[in-house]
């Protein structure tokens, strides 16, 4: 297993579509393995292919707090949206430390498959619901931060630019000192 790089917005690698997969072999096996790594490292509870630069339709979501319920999605498609909606606040590896409040349909049903292309259906609410949507549009090459006004996608991308340039001058200071992330959200 290894840990892979994740994204971060606005990296226009994160609007890339997904491509459905075909074929269920050792390779999406390590695939997932890897992002499981990668988003446990993270501090994550869902991880997107899209973020880690790989645009097939693959969404790993670990909700429980023991890191114990991994939950594998291949090919995830909502089939089901409750007209009723809730305001959440969202986070993502993606765009760490930034959290705001998101609208989306309280409930939805999802159709996908499993890592060895065994298809399931899953009636979600909650986190759950929330989550799910969430790294969907990843797939969709949407990032939760653009569901927001015009002022505080500003204001994210802002954070971030001055996040990343106290980060380089800290590197410049210690070459050899390792970036810790702080948990991020989804």
């Amino acid at each position: 297993m290894a840990i892979l790089t994740i994204l971060e917005y606005p990296d226009r690698r994160l609007h890339k579509v997904a491509r459905p997969v075909t074929a269920f072999d050792d390779r999406l096996h390590k695939l997932v393995a890897d992002m499981t790594e990668t988003m446990y490292a993270a501090n994550g509870v869902g991880l997107a292919a899209t973020q880690v630069d790989v645009h097939e339709r693959v969404v790993i979501l670990d909700l429980s707090e023991t890191r114990g319920d991994l939950r594998v999605f291949v090919n995830p498609a909502l089939t089901w949206i409750s007209p009723e909606t809730a305001e959440g606040e969202e986070g993502c590896l993606s765009v760490p430390g930034i959290f705001d409040k998101v609208t989306r349909p309280a409930k939805v049903r999802v159709h996908a498959q499993d890592a060895h292309g065994n298809a399931f259906e899953l009636a979600c609410e909650d986190r759950l619901a929330v989550a799910i949507q969430h790294e969907i549009d990843h797939l969709d090459g949407k990032v939760f931060v653009e569901k927001l006004s015009l002022l505080k996608q500003a204001r994210a991308r802002a954070k971030l630019r001055k996040r990343h340039t106290e980060e380089q001058r800290e590197r410049q200071r210690d070459p050899h000192r390792v970036a810790r992330r702080e948990p991020t959200g989804l």
